[in-house]
């Protein structure tokens, strides 16, 4: 039998709580691990960035410019959508990504009045330097799983993904 986890500990304190109301040990199991490995995957994503010389909300656009359909451009209101933030902050952020030479304001070629945001050379180099060091922690911690347990938890999770993509918004 595998060891007693924070998990286990905490099912087992909580389970007498909740009289009256669904409670689920394998549910409650389940929802909390998925949140500490978040948590854990977002301290590593901190601590990747920060050993770039990147802020997390640096980290954070200059990764969403680079993860789009179109790679290292994209207008700032699709920025702002995706990072969930205002218009207002993301002129903030990309005047200090601008300043530090990691990214470049250009006119769109279709409409001029319209700004493009892109990533300069310097910017994929810090990016790639913060992704290599976020890989390194994410292999570290999926190697405590042999071939056949990668490939049953990404089915399942797999699963879980696509049952969150079809809820309507």
């Amino acid at each position: 039998m595998p060891p007693e986890d924070w998990t286990d500990r905490h099912v087992a304190r909580w389970r007498d709580h909740w009289s009256g109301i669904t409670y689920d040990d394998q549910v409650e199991g389940i929802v909390t691990r998925i949140g500490q490995i978040d948590h854990y995957l977002g301290e590593t994503m901190k601590r990747a960035a920060a050993a770039s010389d990147l802020q997390e909300s640096e980290y954070k656009t200059l990764h969403e410019l680079m993860i789009r359909d179109t790679p290292g451009s994209a207008s700032p209101g699709e920025l702002a959508e995706d990072l969930k933030i205002s218009g207002a902050g993301m002129t903030g952020r990309l005047d200090a990504l601008e300043k530090k030479g990691w990214i470049r304001r250009v006119s769109a070629i279709d409409d001029r009045r319209r700004v493009i945001i892109q990533i300069t050379p310097k910017g994929t180099e810090v990016w790639r330097g913060a992704m290599a060091n976020r890989g390194t922690a994410e292999d570290e911690l999926i190697a405590s799983l042999t071939d056949r347990e990668r490939a049953t938890l990404n089915r399942i999770l797999k699963k879980l993904t696509l049952y969150i993509e079809s809820l309507p918004d």
